[in-house]
């Protein structure tokens, strides 16, 4: 497939486009609310308790902390300028299991999260890794939903979209490669050349008939995965199962909780199922992404979620919560930009 196809495949194909583009309308509001606020930060009120609100910079960890552990996996966090041993020492200290996820502390739309299934892997990770970093167990569900989440303080929260993540799964024909199937779907193509640093000449082998693998097990959607709106799963049941789950995380307001889980049945009871993380203040309602949307549609939702976090945040402000200062937001966004590159050179 050339790569003329694959440049129309992400001209045609809205989802693909840069965020500078899709956000067009969006900048607009966001200045209309900077004015109304006088603070070009006010969403750092939006979730009082995670930094900046979980606009940039906010630690992962920091936002596990508030979480009930029952509601996610295990998780150590290590510094960059840790020794290797002390590393394996915290691992087989908290009973963590190859294979296990690592990721950055403070993330960058699933760059550098990587499945780790031996020491040896774990130490070319830490060898390669300029930031720090958080060990996970392997969350034992299947299937990954992001579900968005919002509350107007002193008011029950509701669910206002779910996304469905079909992960980047290649099913063998007992013929062709790992590579030629990758070429019959040009949402899997656009990631060849990632696909090939990570698995090399695993790439050449040639599955059984019906045998599949999962290639990228972590739904984001840089990295392949294909969003699918799933908010007609959305039960009276499910948003009030969730809101008893959100009470009992402190100052959450605004955001969309990544989470594994077994089937939407058990989801909908509030059972079986695992938070991989919470996004905050820069959480997108992804359920837009569907390819059967169309940009309208996307504009819509952005404007809908961005109207949520400014009441919210202006809500949160009466009750004593504090917009970040111009001078600390600036700051904060540079660190997030150096921090940015920082990820990147992974």
């Amino acid at each position: 497939m050339t790569k003329f196809n694959l440049f129309l495949h992400k001209l045609i194909n809205w989802e693909y486009w840069p965020y500078q583009v899709v956000y067009f309308p969006v900048y607009f509001q966001y200045l209309f609310y900077a004015a109304k606020t006088r603070s070009f930060f006010y969403f750092n009120a939006s979730n009082p308790t995670i930094k900046n609100g979980g606009f940039f910079m906010e630690s992962k960890k920091e936002i596990y902390d508030l979480i009930p552990p029952a509601f996610y996996p295990k998780t150590i966090l290590v510094n960059s300028d840790e020794n290797f041993e002390t590393i394996v020492q915290k691992i087989n200290s908290e009973n963590i299991q190859f294979p296990l996820i690592t990721k950055p502390d403070i993330g960058l739309r699933g760059t550098a999260v990587k499945k780790i299934h031996n020491t040896e892997e774990l130490e070319a990770y830490f060898q390669k890794a300029k930031f720090n970093i958080l060990i996970q167990d392997l969350i034992p569900y299947e299937n990954e939903i992001g579900l968005f989440y919002v509350k107007l303080p002193n008011q029950p929260g509701k669910i206002t979209g779910i996304v469905s993540k079909e992960f980047m799964i290649v099913t063998g024909n007992g013929k062709n490669t790992i590579r030629e199937l990758l070429h019959q779907d040009k949402r899997y193509l656009l990631q060849l050349e990632t696909l090939e640093e990570e698995y090399k000449e695993k790439l050449n082998t040639i599955l059984k008939d019906k045998e599949s693998i999962n290639l990228v097990p972590y739904g984001n959607h840089c990295r392949g995965t294909k969003f699918i709106d799933a908010s007609h799963e959305i039960t009276a049941e499910m948003t009030a199962n969730f809101n008893t789950i959100c009470n009992q995380i402190e100052g959450f307001y605004f955001g969309r909780m990544d989470i594994m889980f077994s089937n939407f049945a058990d989801l909908e009871k509030g059972i079986n199922f695992q938070i991989v993380e919470i996004n905050g203040a820069i959480s997108e309602p992804t359920h837009m992404y569907d390819p059967k949307h169309s940009l309208f549609f996307g504009w819509k939702e952005l404007t809908r979620h961005f109207h949520y976090m400014y009441l919210i945040s202006k809500e949160n402000r009466k009750n004593g919560a504090k917009f970040l200062t111009f001078k600390d937001g600036v700051s904060e966004f540079k660190k997030h930009h150096k921090h940015y590159d920082t990820i990147l050179e992974f």
